[in-house]
């Protein structure tokens, strides 16, 4: 199947929706594509207990406008390949019967979001490890944490947040460990005076987490167990501990998501996808908006979208007023990177045996002796599993410096008759 659009975002978090429903209200016909079952994104997704909550205003007028916008939303399709200018190629995950489609396209938003950054350490690979958000996930879909002992460690405000909600979901909140020290994020930490509803949302994650020790300058050194997780070795630098704890939910800041990005030929700049006031790539008729552009938050993510969309539609003069929160929030993006910038002692925890490319098995031992990224794939396989390097390379980067290679397709891993079924139709479709 082909479908054409005058506007296509990828991707259904605060971004993608807020550029869809501003490019959808200048009168064009506006495509959503999102590999998750629903709208939201990471950090708009919603637990099977609270379907129906609409306690999170923000989430619930973004839905509303979307629905009232008259964007198409198209869920559990995976963009995996741009097989020409102007032509996307999705994997099919929602119905049946499975299969590909393409979607041709004037415009184009790319709000892929982020992910996590893991950082290895001896143990990172036991059961009961996991990333700070990919616990929180997990527990909104129905994994019980009720009564289990659980450490929080790593970097950034979401450190905060996931610590919340698991403590909601009855989870007993061990420690909260931040490794970035107080000194640190002081600056940060003043600056909120200028964003009282960030200020407010920290000092409610605060008051849940009531009685739970939230130390910085602290990280984790060991993930300690047999067949799982039975403890952690904490470090501050002048002593090492350990916690006792049922789950470790560890996650170093976040990474924006960029792949699609760097298909498409769009350049970037440390790490983040470039973009000029009104949200344009480097590629014509391409913009970008939220994360991949820069790690800066939710509300930088919905002007952002807001900006993009507008500019999509042609509408550049509805942009004029967007920006000063553009430029407060791109300030609060630059504070929020420098405040949780990692400590050189991680780059220095992982063994010779400890594993840094889980997909294949690969140790740090092996990768210590190569000479960049391309010799590591090349001698070990780092980076060529399933997750196709999403995983070790921001790890390899935090270790060596190492810069990833080209972006090849598919994005994602497919069956390879979905695979070929798309470039069937690639070969069959016309110009409209």
């Amino acid at each position: 199947m082909i479908r054409v659009f005058d506007i296509v975002v990828v991707g259904a978090g605060p971004a993608g929706l807020a550029g869809a429903v501003a490019a959808a209200g200048c009168g064009r016909t506006v495509g959503v594509l999102d590999d998750n079952p629903e709208a939201g994104g990471q950090i708009w997704r919603t637990g099977v207990r609270d379907k129906k909550d609409e306690s999170d205003q923000p989430r619930h007028n973004a839905m509303r406008a979307l629905e009232a916008s008259g964007a198409e939303l198209l869920t559990g399709h995976r963009v995996i390949d741009v097989p020409e200018p102007g032509l996307l190629q999705a994997a099919v995950e929602k119905d049946a019967p499975k299969g590909a489609e393409l979607i041709r396209w004037r415009s184009l938003i790319v709000a892929t979001g982020a992910r996590e950054r893991f950082l290895p350490f001896p143990g990172w690979t036991l059961p009961g490890v996991f990333g700070a958000g990919g616990l929180q996930a997990l527990v909104k879909g129905g994994l019980p944490v009720q009564g289990k002992r659980i450490l929080v460690a790593g970097t950034g405000p979401l450190l905060l947040a996931v610590a919340a909600h698991l403590k909601q979901y009855g989870g007993n909140i061990v420690c909260v460990a931040e490794q970035a020290s107080y000194a640190q994020m002081m600056p940060f930490l003043v600056s909120l005076s200028g964003s009282p509803g960030k200020l407010l949302q920290g000092l409610r994650y605060r008051a849940t987490l009531a009685g739970t020790p939230y130390r910085t300058g602290c990280w984790p050194v060991a993930a300690e167990g047999d067949s799982a997780l039975r403890s952690v070795r904490l470090s501050d630098g002048k002593r090492i501990w350990t916690e006792v704890c049922d789950y470790l939910a560890c996650g170093f800041h976040l990474v924006p998501n960029t792949e699609l990005a760097q298909l498409l030929g769009c350049g970037l700049q440390n790490g983040a996808v470039i973009v000029d006031r009104q949200q344009r790539t480097t590629v014509q008729n391409v913009f970008c908006a939220g994360e991949p552009t820069g790690i800066a938050g939710l509300d930088a993510a919905l002007v952002e979208g807001e900006i993009a969309g507008y500019a999509a539609a042609s509408a550049p003069e509805r942009t004029a007023s967007l920006m000063e929160r553009r430029d407060k929030e791109s300030a609060f993006g630059a504070r929020l990177t420098n405040a949780f910038r990692l400590r050189p002692e991680l780059r220095s925890l992982s063994e010779s045996h400890t594993i840094v490319c889980r997909c294949e098995d690969v140790p740090y031992g092996e990768l210590r002796e190569r000479s960049g990224w391309s010799d590591a794939k090349l001698q070990t396989r780092c980076g060529m599993g399933s997750c196709q390097g999403r995983i070790c390379g921001a790890a390899v980067e935090a270790l060596f410096g190492w810069q990833p290679g080209s972006v090849r397709p598919p994005i994602f891993p497919i069956p390879i008759a979905d695979w070929c079924d798309g470039k069937t139709i690639s070969n069959e479709s016309t110009e409209p």
